[in-house]
């Protein structure tokens, strides 16, 4: 069968192929001697669609190197970019930009053609990875440009992903998700190669994790898996729709699913990709977290960091569990410095905030309160909106607002009940309980906390159900006491002084000191002396 003409039409008919049905054994079967650059191109691609990485890698570049001897500087500068983006996935960034550079060679002296889209879309994509999101949106509108005068779909919908990415990058989120659509309607008119299918399902996926658009995440997710039972069971693709799925699973409540799926996601891809399979561990590491396995956590967060996926804040947040606020604190500090995207900021925000709030230091709690807040308004997104909302609740209860508190945290629980994801609505509700508490509506704080508690045992979010329990019943409380002044008794018999049982509460110190005010009133006291007797004598510490 005659070969396409041009070099675009020669790499489509690559790609174009279903994946598994390129005869790979034939391929192998003939001797390397007599393989055309084109054989090897066709190795290549069936070689990475059964994972064979390294075999694939070798057949590329033996294909590149066939064309460029032949003269053929379309199709080897299109083999040398698609080089360059391979070996950068695998970490290898200086034998990447080398491949750049010998795509740029190939195809500067061009004229205007397709290939030269492709290589400023591939420009733009190495630009985004060093960070210089910039530069990168003017190749990615060139690209964008080359595909409309040449009617390509396929460099049509790679550029706006891109571009789109490149959008979300610099906080533009609507601009940014627009460009993220029309790809997507690029993808479901089904007219892509199944290779650039995969990349943008997986961009927009992923995307809408870090805006924290869970449901939409969910979604896409949803129809990505399908998707991705049509290929051959060892296709990177796979592992790549499995971190998502994992992601989406974890938040919307599905541990032990979640945890599997990552797992397995993190063996597929520690070849293909080692900074995907690192994120599948950071998965891993949020699950035990949570479960109260800080062991497990960490393990999960380190091997996440060896394999390239930051392990922030996730691992700030392990630390401040197990009682050391500073390091938590200094790693969310640096995280912020790292992380000018507003939605991967947002991230870091909420854990800020509850690692300030946990030493006490209200004022910082506030800083980071207020710009996440600002960022949660600008993306719209309501899982955003619902944890800004919490973080300013919080912060309003440690200021002594429960009222303000409690307002805050209505309107979180209302965006959280939308979302789908329960740890962070029950998390709320645990604080709205505070909230209620402070207000004297008991009623309502023991329906919330027993909402509260009941999520997190039917998680298994141990630390968090633990820190509820035996705070909701009535009859153990003696004439008249809240649920929230036998907490603060019982700090007192500890020996915590005011500023101590406002750091461990979340509290502030003039909420403690009316709290202390009312206790010894029920009590019929006037010491901490007496108060800790009247404690120990009613088996309340």
């Amino acid at each position: 069968m005659a070969e396409p003409d041009t070099g675009i039409d020669r790499a489509r008919a690559i790609l174009q192929r279903a994946p598994g049905t390129d005869d790979y054994e034939a391929l192998v079967a003939i001797e390397e001697s007599r393989r055309t650059p084109f054989d090897h191109a066709r190795l290549a691609e069936a070689a990475w669609w059964l994972a064979k990485f390294e075999e694939s890698m070798s057949a590329r570049q033996q294909a590149y190197a066939g064309f460029a001897e032949a003269g053929d500087d379309r199709l080897a500068g299109l083999l040398a970019a698609r080089l360059s983006i391979e070996f950068a996935l695998h970490g290898e960034m200086a034998v990447g930009a080398g491949f750049l550079a010998r795509s740029q060679r190939h195809l500067r002296d061009q004229p205007d053609c397709v290939e030269r889209g492709f290589l400023q879309m591939v420009e733009a994509s190495s630009l985004r990875m060093q960070g210089k999101p910039g530069d990168a949106l003017e190749l990615a509108g060139e690209a964008i440009a080359c595909a409309e005068r040449f009617s390509d779909g396929e460099l049509l919908a790679m550029s706006l992903h891109v571009e789109g990415l490149l959008l979300l990058d610099i906080g533009r989120v609507t601009d940014g998700l627009t460009r993220m659509d029309e790809a997507m309607a690029l993808v479901l008119a089904g007219d892509l190669a199944p290779y650039f299918t995969g990349i943008i399902y997986c961009a927009l996926i992923q995307a809408c994790l870090e805006l924290s658009d869970i449901r939409r995440a969910g979604d896409w997710s949803d129809a990505a898996g399908v998707w991705c039972e049509a290929l051959p069971p060892d296709a990177p693709f796979v592992g790549f729709c499995r971190v998502n799925r994992a992601e989406v699973e974890r938040i919307r409540g599905g541990w032990a699913k979640a945890e599997a799926d990552a797992a397995l996601a993190a063996q597929e891809l520690a070849a293909v990709d080692p900074g995907a399979a690192g994120l599948a561990l950071y998965q891993i590491g949020e699950i035990h977290r949570r479960m109260g396995d800080a062991s497990g956590a960490a393990i999960a967060y380190g091997r996440a960091h060896e394999m390239g996926a930051d392990p922030q804040p996730g691992l700030a947040l392990l630390r401040l569990a197990q009682g050391d606020p500073s390091v938590a604190a200094a790693a969310l500090r640096t995280a912020l410095a790292s992380s000018p995207s507003p939605p991967r900021r947002a991230g870091v925000l909420v854990a800020c905030v509850e690692v300030a709030l946990a030493t006490g230091d209200v004022a910082s709690a506030k800083v980071a309160s207020e710009e996440l807040g600002s960022i949660a308004q600008a993306i719209g997104v309501r899982a955003l909106l619902a944890a800004a909302a919490a973080a300013r609740g919080a912060v309003l209860l440690a200021e002594g607002d429960p009222a303000g508190a409690a307002e805050a945290l209505r309107t979180a629980i209302s965006h959280g009940q939308e979302v789908r994801a329960p740890y962070e609505l029950a998390r709320a509700r645990a604080l709205y309980a505070h909230a209620l508490r402070d207000l004297g509506d008991d009623e309502g704080a023991h329906l919330e906390h027993s909402a509260a508690l009941a999520t997190f045992e039917q998680l298994g979010a141990e630390p968090d159900a633990a820190a509820l329990r035996g705070l909701e019943d009535p009859d153990a409380r003696p004439r008249g006491l809240t649920a929230r002044e036998v907490e603060v008794l019982r700090l007192v018999c500890a020996g915590k002084t005011n500023r101590d049982i406002a750091v461990e509460l979340v509290i502030s110190e003039h909420t403690v000191a009316r709290h202390l005010q009312n206790m010894y009133a029920k009590l019929d006291v006037s010491s901490r002396a007496a108060a800790t007797a009247f404690a120990f004598e009613h088996d309340l510490t």
